[in-house]
């Protein structure tokens, strides 16, 4: 339950928009530009944030951000890691996965890659509370539908 003081000194929400930027790339262009712009948000303001808070990761790694506009032209927004898919894709070396998952299987990863991934994925704000090996587990179903065969080590 909230307080009323936290209730009081709520601002007044415009809109969330939901982007995927890459890390380090965010400039005042398509995408970025027109989402921002038609609620009146200082573009160069997020571009700055953005791409320092992406630093760490490696250019062009695609990023989810969520952007809560504000009614007084404000905003805030988090980042998060980039999509499971994305790293598997990366750790399996394909492009896309199997156009016929559960049929024709596109390559094999171990269970240590998986690892790694849901290592990483852990600190995504959305899954911080959730276990390791929910995590794991959710991660293994994700490689199935993409036709990505997880074994014990690979040979």
């Amino acid at each position: 339950m909230s307080t009323l003081k936290e209730i009081l000194t709520r601002r007044p929400v415009a809109a969330t928009i939901r982007l995927t930027v890459p890390a380090g790339g965010a400039r005042p262009a398509p995408p970025v530009g027109p989402a921002l712009g038609q609620y009146r948000l200082n573009l160069m303001a997020f571009c700055k944030d953005f791409n320092a808070r992406t630093q760490k990761y490696k250019p062009d790694t695609p990023m989810s951000v969520t952007i809560t506009a504000f009614k007084d032209n404000t905003f805030e927004f988090t980042v998060k890691s980039p999509s499971v898919t994305w790293y598997l894709k990366k750790a399996a070396g394909i492009e896309s996965g199997s156009s016929r998952p559960g049929h024709v299987v596109a390559t094999t990863l171990s269970v240590r890659h998986i690892y790694e991934i849901a290592k990483i994925k852990q600190s995504d704000p959305y899954c911080q509370y959730m276990s390791l090996e929910s995590i794991f587990k959710s991660i293994i179903g994700t490689a199935n539908t993409m036709g990505i065969k997880v074994v014990k080590d690979l040979d």
